[in-house]
């Protein structure tokens, strides 16, 4: 996470040094809490985690650039401590993602234990509130790890466009951070449509009928594919030995049956190879979370470190400007009134 921002292995001075940073940050504000608590219980939680995200510069009105000169501003002590904040109450604290999913359930939030890591925390927050003696798998942790892991940075894909185009015009890293949460909940990411798409297919028997009515352009295809991979996603390949090995620890997920027939068909049929359409990590990383009980959303939470160091490179960079993408007209050039609109006109 560190050396993604910052480029560098750190010493085992800096690595003291910000392991204290983050962890004196880690504290969520209560009144924040109680606002998640509020919202509508039928609200998606990420709509909550985006305005989670845009209230946190409520509360530290001191990162408002608007307040600041802009050398002050885009010091490295002033970074750091907005980072640092948001590594401590986003990363480092598991609260506010998993207080976003209590209040779906309509129920209050669990508060993460000091003795675990982050992933444990998460894990042990989602299950606990019926068992306070329950211990999260320390395996599974790592399989959550590893896929954090493989989320937290990808190039330029649609959220980190949206975090760095708002991070040109000098906004709040909270305000750049939230709007790129929000790309995410377009319904074109796969994370949590995959599930969803299998849920529907429902049996192997089914393939075969929605694979036709996927090139008849009747369905869509969630899982498959990617713009940057033309092949196998490798992200994929990594998740995928872990499956068996989730599989094994919570039990075989009844759509895992329907997955590995319908990638099968795929890396079989002409159509799929013909096009490039390769398993994606959104494949497999939907099925993991759902055995393992957590919520996709929580992917989000992966993406903040790869934000943020967009975020911070922006700020270093002297000649940033604000992003103005071009566009090529193609509509109708000229247009002519004619006699009949000319009277509507009048």
């Amino acid at each position: 996470m560190l050396i993604m921002i910052y480029g560098n292995l750190p010493s085992q001075t800096q690595l003291a040094y910000w392991k204290l940073a983050i962890s004196q940050h880690s504290v969520v504000p209560q009144r924040l809490l109680d606002m998640i608590q509020s919202m509508p219980q039928d609200a998606y939680p990420t709509d909550d985690f985006d305005s989670v995200m845009s209230a946190l510069s409520l509360f530290h009105p001191d990162t408002n650039p608007a307040h600041m000169v802009t050398k002050i501003y885009k010091s490295a002590q002033v970074s750091d401590k907005q980072l640092f904040r948001i590594l401590g109450q986003v990363l480092l604290s598991p609260t506010i993602a998993a207080a976003a999913f209590w209040r779906t359930a309509g129920k209050r939030y669990v508060l993460p234990l000091g003795n675990l890591s982050y992933t444990e925390n998460l894990i042990y927050m989602l299950n606990s509130e019926d068992n306070r003696y329950y211990k999260p798998n320390p395996r599974l942790a790592q399989v959550l790890d590893t896929i954090f892991i493989l989320h937290c940075e990808h190039e330029m894909n649609c959220s980190t466009a949206a975090a760095r185009h708002l991070a040109s015009s000098g906004v709040d890293v909270y305000t750049a951070i939230g709007r790129a949460t929000g790309a995410l909940n377009g319904p074109l990411h796969g994370v949590e449509a995959v599930p969803k798409m299998l849920s529907e297919i429902g049996k192997v028997e089914n393939i075969p009928e929605f694979i036709k009515c996927m090139k008849n352009k009747k369905r869509k295809l969630f899982g498959f594919g990617h713009r940057i991979y033309r092949n196998y996603d490798p992200r994929a390949k990594i998740l995928k030995k872990l499956v068996d090995e989730v599989f094994f620890i919570v039990g075989k997920d009844p759509l895992y049956e329907v997955a590995a027939a319908l990638e099968k068909t795929a890396l079989s049929d002409d159509y799929f190879v013909k096009r490039k359409l390769y398993p994606n990590v959104d494949f497999c990383s939907g099925l993991v979370y759902r055995a393992m009980g957590v919520p996709s959303h929580f992917t989000i939470v992966s993406r903040m470190a790869g934000y943020l160091s967009h975020w911070r490179e922006s700020l270093d960079d002297p000649d940033t400007k604000i992003m103005r993408p071009q566009q090529a007209y193609t509509g109708v050039w000229l247009r002519h009134y004619g006699p009949e609109r000319e009277r509507r006109v009048k």
